[in-house]
């Protein structure tokens, strides 16, 4: 029986990303094998109980019978299970999304999924292992998406974009909370002239940024 480690499932409003805005349920994984400097979801690194696919299921459908689902982490694709519950929820009529740090393959991922790949930049001390070939396999449709937290890292970003022009107007970037401003990135990129959109972490606005389950 497929079966996961599950470190939380709730039901809030979409953050991050080009579905940012909307109601969601989140499917946070156990376990990471990343250890960026302004992680936000330490927690999930070692809390978790473990959940067949069915059980799982019938959490989301008691929090929303139809709508986004997003499978998070930590870092989702170190379980290999992952895949049939991507499976079973595109075969219940969720709109799937899962966000990945981009340093494992996601060449299995199926094709209905929305992927929200999470490129490290250099300030996050985890950039040497993103795994370069996912780029290639990303769909038109699917983000991009770079943690901000000093100006060195927006230069990468601008680099990364430079290098990958076909995934232009896909790349999201975001400042890291508290060690960023907001609107010093919008006006870098701004400055830019590139086609790049900035991403705020709306959980964070809307709720208190400390709070779980949000």
């Amino acid at each position: 029986m497929a079966a996961l480690s599950v470190n939380e499932i709730f039901y809030s409003i979409q953050g991050e990303g080009s579905y940012s805005g909307w109601p969601c349920v989140f499917i946070r994984l156990k376990g990471c094998h990343l250890r960026c400097h302004w992680c936000d979801t330490t927690y999930a690194f070692h809390e978790g109980q473990t959940m067949s696919v069915s059980e799982i299921l019938a959490s989301v459908r008691a929090l929303s019978p139809s709508g986004f689902v997003e499978i998070t982490g930590g870092e989702p694709l170190l379980q290999g299970d992952v895949y049939s519950l991507m499976d079973e929820l595109g075969r219940e009529g969720y709109s799937v999304m899962i966000e990945t740090s981009g340093s494992i393959s996601i060449a299995k991922v199926p094709t209905h999924v929305h992927i929200v790949m999470d490129l490290k930049a250099p300030a996050s001390g985890e950039h040497e292992k993103n795994d370069w070939n996912n780029v290639a396999v990303l769909k038109r449709t699917d983000d991009i998406k770079i943690v901000i937290a000093d100006d060195a890292d927006f230069e990468w970003a601008l680099s990364v974009l430079e290098q990958h022009p076909e995934h232009a107007g896909r790349f999201i970037l975001q400042a890291a909370f508290g060690l960023y401003s907001p609107g010093t990135l919008a006006r870098r990129i701004l400055d830019s002239g590139q086609k790049i959109r900035l991403g705020i972490q709306l959980h964070k606005v809307a709720f208190d940024p400390s709070e779980r389950g949000v």
